[in-house]
């Protein structure tokens, strides 16, 4: 990905505090949605519903469509030359691939934290959060920036942490940090929707603990959507689940999705079972 597809995925026009009330968590709806790289087919008219203020954690082997899946919700697939779609993503009922709205709206509406921590490494931590604000123009006092990265650090667990050393540099954090960092950073521009592609997998236990502690206190403001591998992760920070499995070649789709309890007690379907429960993946 080029720095400035980066830039346009990650830094949107954000809302400077008191600038007004965000639009608050969105039910993000996958409708049918197939998707190719060229002539290969990767997913296979898949629906799932990942409703507002809920943890939806996406599960399944490697190479069966989950984070293709992740990228089409904020319409990173279409980055890819290659790349193609069919179905629809609706964002509280509007179409995000509606040719009438624009691709920046749909990236600042559903934001996007990535597997391997990415913050600008020459930017202090300071002007990591407020990237968006000076990246877009938009002008604000420095009281409400600093308002600003305090809100947004805190939410993603890393103030106390930090606050002494705000201008030091975010590429001097510790990986844990870092992931956290990006956590603040799209929070900065209030999205209803944010989407995790593995955020821990590089991580140590006790960084991953408090990555999993950010998401808890984080759902009540925005809609998550978090692709793992990790079994016991999805059991604790996810409230839906829905397993991917792409078998023999085939496109992925999803075989079973509902309430992670059930899905990890009681599921309905034997491949689900035996992935849950380590027979296979």
């Amino acid at each position: 990905m080029s720095s400035s597809d980066f830039i346009d995925t990650i830094v949107q026009p954000a809302v400077v505090p008191g600038a007004g009330p965000a639009a608050g968590p969105a039910t993000l709806q996958a409708e049918e949605v197939s998707a190719w790289f060229g002539d290969h087919k990767v997913l296979d008219r898949v629906s799932l519903t990942m409703p507002a203020r809920r943890v939806t954690a996406l599960i399944g082997p490697s190479g069966c469509g989950k984070s293709t899946f992740l990228r089409i919700l904020n319409r990173m697939h279409e980055l890819i030359g290659s790349a193609s779609l069919s179905g629809r993503v609706l964002l509280d009922g509007d179409d995000i691939y509606d040719r009438g709205r624009r691709i920046t709206h749909a990236r600042r509406e559903i934001g996007m934290v990535f597997q391997k921590p990415n913050p600008f490494p020459a930017m202090s931590i300071y002007d990591n959060v407020v990237a968006g604000l000076r990246l877009n123009g938009v002008k604000a006092t420095r009281e409400n920036k600093d308002d600003l990265v305090e809100e947004c650090l805190t939410k993603g667990g890393l103030w106390k942490e930090v606050r002494d050393r705000l201008r030091q540099p975010g590429g001097a954090l510790s990986g844990g940090q870092q992931q956290r960092l990006c956590i603040a950073r799209s929070l900065a521009v209030r999205p209803r929707v944010l989407l995790m592609d593995e955020p821990c997998s590089a991580l140590d236990p006790t960084s991953t603990r408090r990555i999993e502690e950010t998401i808890a206190e984080l759902k009540a403001e925005v809609t998550i959507v978090i692709v793992t591998h990790n079994m016991q992760q999805a059991v604790r920070v996810s409230d839906k689940c829905a397993f991917f499995l792409a078998a023999q070649g085939t496109p992925g789709v999803i075989v079973e999705h509902g309430d992670t309890d059930a899905m990890f007690d009681s599921p309905q379907d034997e491949r689900t079972s035996d992935y849950v429960n380590g027979r296979f993946g």
